[in-house]
């Protein structure tokens, strides 16, 4: 019992940290939802993120030539792989992750008050709102305001059930 009691004491006092932080930095960031990914063989990236390593598809996106232009597997309630296929201006490998806010206007806005170049949100095929910020190096975080039509919300509810 005693164990348990420790555990639970410090998975709350733990939370309470975070709480803490992220209200002190008041950046409006809830966490990374995902890591994006492309590859030459698509079909054989969802066959093996799906099969083999069992997390479950969680929704597609076709382009408008009907062609699956990404699909973003389950690996936990808000966490995600989404899996693009390579093209003329995206090479096979980790090309970016993405970071959701509460609030993508004051996202912005205060990331554009630190200097930073970012553009507005627009909505996306998948119901979300997107901006992105590249750091000095090219690497690219993609902001993601998360509305309930969102795809990405309607799998995150559907979670566990």
């Amino acid at each position: 019992m005693r164990m348990l009691s420790l555990f639970v004491g410090g998975v709350l006092v733990g939370m309470g940290i975070q709480i803490a932080i992220g209200q002190s930095q008041n950046s409006g960031v809830v966490g990374i939802n995902h890591v994006g990914i492309a590859f030459d063989d698509l079909d054989g990236a969802i066959e093996y993120y799906t099969e083999t390593l069992g997390y479950p598809e969680a929704f597609r996106i076709e382009n408008d030539a009907g062609e699956v232009a990404l699909v973003y597997v389950q690996v936990s309630q808000g966490t995600f792989v989404e899996l693009q296929s390579t093209n003329e201006n995206r090479g096979p490998g980790i090309n970016h992750f993405g970071v959701v806010v509460d609030d993508m206007d004051a996202a912005v806005g205060m990331w554009r008050e630190r200097g930073v170049e970012v553009p507005d949100g627009r909505s996306s095929s998948t119901n979300a709102i997107l901006s992105n910020v590249f750091d000095p190096h090219g690497n690219r975080m993609e902001l993601l305001e998360l509305p309930p039509e969102s795809e990405h919300a309607q799998a995150m509810a559907r979670w566990g059930q």
